[in-house]
């Protein structure tokens, strides 16, 4: 098993709270590092019919089976143990619960309603890049490529059959649990036409238009992406630095080899010679810094800026009231030309230049006179 970065916080979070919960993308390991994790609790998974039964039956006799707790996967399933699950919290708090599903919707709905304030929340991304830095990607292609998945890693799956059959049950299963969806076909179609946007700013009407659908159904599906972890958003920064800003959020992946299979892109080399080749580095660098919030226990903080002008800045992070601004391109040489667009930011909005960074698709690291030249290697430690 590869080291998730999450369990340390996993195991810090279950000593304040009597129930813990993990969300995040289907096949992203979550019950794999919940057993790892807690290995000497009872693993139940609630997807069993038989097991299911009598929880939904006789939930009380169900629950006094674990009277030091138990992991309960696919938990969703079993709506009312939430209720009673409130009740052990309050009673009992030494008797610890670790809840995890796929269906983060419905998962996050009965916590909100049962278990505010009782839950400690978890997000698991697939793999970060540091922790599949033992795979040492010669550039950043490769790693954009293959995306985060554990099972690429651990089981070999090719690129094609795995992001196949991971779209066809995330279709099948979630999306018709979530919602009623009467065309499948043009919801597959939709979520190519958002990958097709990807680094862009979303222009829902435009989305619609492009799928055949209503704006309204357009706003319902991309819920659903945001939801289930296909998809997340970054809002514009709200702050006027006395210009016109755009109200648009962009649309981005939360795993870039999702991204590129969508998108019909075989191999690196078709990668790197691919028009979104900038947009998808400029996601999986994004992508990689929440990741590493997340593995910490925190809730990103993240926009970018954009004026009426077109000027803009790929992403500002938010830390501790403290503003840290981002460029992302993917050249792999460090050409002065990369950083013209950080210093027209940095006049216009009074910033100290030493504060921001450009990230970049090459191996070197520099401290330049207005800005760190950062290798997308080690951008861990612009949150670290």
């Amino acid at each position: 098993m590869i080291a998730r970065d999450l369990s340390n916080h996993l195991l810090r979070l279950a000593d304040y709270f009597p129930i813990v919960s993990v969300t995040g993308p289907r096949q992203s390991g979550k019950t794999t590092l919940i057993k790892d994790t807690f290995s000497d609790f009872p693993y139940v998974l609630l997807e069993d019919p038989d097991t299911r039964f009598f929880a939904e039956s006789d939930p009380r006799a169900f629950l006094n089976q674990y009277p030091n707790g138990a992991i309960f996967d696919e938990v969703q399933r079993v709506p009312s143990l939430f209720s009673y699950l409130q009740g052990i919290a309050d009673a009992s708090p030494n008797r610890k619960f670790i809840l995890s599903g796929s269906q983060n919707f419905l998962l996050m709905q009965n916590i909100s309603q049962s278990l505010a304030g009782r839950v400690g929340l978890l997000t698991l991304l697939p793999f970060s890049w540091q922790e599949t830095k033992f795979k040492s990607p010669r550039k950043p292609s490769e790693q954009l490529l293959n995306g985060g998945y554990p099972a690429l890693y651990q089981k070999n799956i090719p690129l094609p059959i795995f992001f196949g059959s991971y779209i066809q049950t995330y279709i099948e299963r979630d999306v018709r649990m979530l919602k009623n969806i009467d065309n499948l076909s043009t919801f597959s179609r939709f979520i190519k036409l958002c990958a097709g946007r990807v680094g862009q700013l979303l222009n829902v009407s435009s989305l619609a238009t492009d799928a055949g659908i209503s704006p309204h159904t357009a706003q319902s599906w991309l819920s659903i992406l945001e939801t289930s972890y296909l998809i997340f958003l970054l809002k514009p920064y709200h702050q006027n630095w006395g210009k016109r800003l755009t109200k648009m959020p962009k649309l981005y992946f939360t795993d870039t080899g999702l991204l590129c299979n969508l998108l019909d892109i075989a191999n690196t080399n078709q990668l790197e010679t691919h028009y979104s080749y900038g947009a998808i580095f400029e996601n999986g660098v994004i992508l990689e810094l929440m990741k590493t919030l997340f593995n910490k226990g925190e809730r990103p903080q993240f926009y970018f800026w954009r004026d009426s002008n077109g000027k803009e800045m790929d992403l500002i992070i938010d830390q501790n009231g403290q503003m840290i601004p981002l460029e992302i391109k993917s050249s792999q040489t460090a050409m002065p030309a990369l950083w013209k667009g950080y210093e027209t930011w940095h006049k216009m909005v009074d910033k100290n230049p030493a504060d921001g960074y450009l990230v970049y698709g090459g191996d070197v690291s520099q401290q330049r006179t207005n800005l760190h030249l950062l290798s997308w290697r080690e951008i861990q430690q612009i949150v670290d």
